[in-house]
């Protein structure tokens, strides 16, 4: 059965369906079978950042109302075979209830190894309907104040849904701001929030010579958190010294 994650944010422009899709493609990397289910109604584009926008002919609406099987619905990825997508409905106005969304996941489950949810921001009606159909929860923020307060929200209802782990992932963290005293550090937010710290990913900034590599880093090291695998470059973390050094080795602590 599938490890079932909603990944969800206080705020939009968090980087949460990035999280979603690049969290996807490290753990296809690994050989593990993935679904990315775009739940966000109306603002539905999971499916843009994993590049296969063009290949949807169902979504979940469709497999709800029976147009389709639900595994009919998905896409499987050109570049990654065992990673999967499945579109939501591009209108926002539609009614779906949490139980009929529950159903496609469910019946897909026995399937796959993890069913990752992308979850709208906020806690609306959408946000109930993701986290209804999940059993574990990785909540995104930035070090941004607005990100933070409505983040600490949302934490609060993710306790209420009694699930079996809640992570955080600060996103579009500068060092150079952290170094200053400008912004929080990832230990500060995830004390601040009551929860513990998942992931820490860089802000993608061209003055940061090796950004792109410290980006991908932290996506594989946060596959290797819900895995329990340890990547080559976590083992190389116990040589690192200086700011990121430290702030990776914290954030894949357990």
């Amino acid at each position: 059965m599938a490890r079932k994650i909603v990944i969800t944010s206080g705020k939009g422009g968090v980087g949460k369906t990035t999280v979603t899709a690049n969290l996807g493609v490290q753990l296809a990397k690994s050989g593990y079978r993935v679904v990315v289910c775009d739940l966000d109604f109306g603002l539905n584009n999971i499916d843009v950042v994993l590049g296969v926008e063009n290949l949807a002919t169902f979504d979940v609406v469709d497999a709800i109302e029976g147009r389709c099987r639900p595994k009919q619905a998905l896409v499987r990825h050109p570049h990654y075979p065992t990673l999967y997508s499945l579109a939501s409905n591009k209108i926002s106005d539609r009614y779906v209830s949490p139980q009929a969304v529950r159903l496609i996941v469910d019946t897909l489950s026995p399937q796959f190894d993890f069913i990752l949810l992308d979850s709208p921001a906020g806690i609306d009606e959408g946000f109930h309907r993701a986290v209804a159909c999940a059993e574990e929860a990785l909540l995104v923020t930035t070090p941004h104040i607005s990100a933070m307060r409505d983040g600490a929200r949302v934490a609060g209802m993710l306790k209420s849904y009694r699930l079996q782990r809640v992570g955080l992932v600060v996103n579009m963290v500068r060092s150079d701001l952290v170094k200053k005293g400008e912004i929080l550090t990832p230990e500060e937010i995830s004390e601040a929030m009551h929860l513990p710290l998942t992931a820490i990913v860089p802000e993608e900034d061209k003055i940061f010579l090796d950004n792109v590599a410290d980006r991908f880093r932290a996506f594989r090291l946060l596959a290797g958190f819900y895995t329990n695998v340890r990547p080559m470059e976590q083992q190389e973390e116990k040589k690192k010294t200086g700011f990121w050094g430290g702030l990776r080795r914290g954030a894949i602590r357990k």
